[in-house]
């Protein structure tokens, strides 16, 4: 089988496997991820391939849909792969990505790092600031049934990945705790430049928000 239909497979299992998912990590992220890891991709030496299929899977049984089981997803997307006829070096490398993109408190030590996994966590890491990373916020919030905002519980700090997947936290919290870090943690060059816009449009919407709560 070829990579390209190796990879029009994997958009098929994608589709499939989210056709249920919570708005903000649907198929539609997915797409706005690869659409990223491809813009991303054109100034980095990276695998092409490696990189489309890892922007394609990145999501597969997430931890925070999954009970935090962080295996369940890899075990399916290995599954796939294998019966896609990829190349071993391929799956392993796909599944490294998987295992390591998530923030999880943004306090791990990192265990395994390769350009691709950088051009896929920077381009994952855009879809959750900007415009469409409040949209998320907001949306996953709500699913959660949290709160939008409480002045008297504050964004927490140097939480253990434990903690910070368990918060049950207001969504305006997870601005602090994650959202506005992110433009100072992205891993390539254009991935950085791509995260100011976004970045900046997040600090107005906070500025806004303030505004309008305590009554301008």
């Amino acid at each position: 089988m070829t990579n390209c239909e190796i990879i029009e497979k994997t958009t098929a299992f994608v589709k499939a496997e989210l056709r249920h998912a919570e708005g903000g990590h649907d198929w539609w992220h997915i797409e706005r991820v690869c659409k990223n890891a491809r813009t991303i991709a054109k100034t980095e030496h990276v695998n092409d391939f490696i990189v489309e299929l890892g922007a394609l899977v990145h999501d597969i049984g997430d931890h925070k849909f999954a009970n935090g089981d962080e295996s369940a997803g890899i075990m399916r997307v290995r599954t796939f792969l294998s019966a896609a006829s990829a190349d071993r070096q391929v799956i392993d490398h796909v599944e490294k990505i998987m295992a390591n993109i998530s923030f999880n408190g943004g306090n791990i030590a990192r265990e395994f790092f390769t350009p691709e996994l950088a051009v896929v966590q920077d381009a994952d890491r855009l879809d959750a600031i900007g415009a469409i990373g409040i949209a998320r916020a907001f949306n996953y919030g709500g699913f959660k049934g949290r709160e939008m905002y409480h002045p008297s519980v504050k964004p927490a700090f140097g939480m253990t990945p434990e903690q910070y997947n368990n918060s049950k936290a207001p969504t305006i919290n997870h601005f602090y705790e994650k959202l506005l870090l992110l433009k100072d943690r992205m891993n390539t060059e254009t991935g950085r430049k791509m995260a100011e816009q976004r970045h900046r449009f997040m600090e107005c919407y906070l500025e806004q928000f303030f505004r309008e709560w305590v009554g301008d």
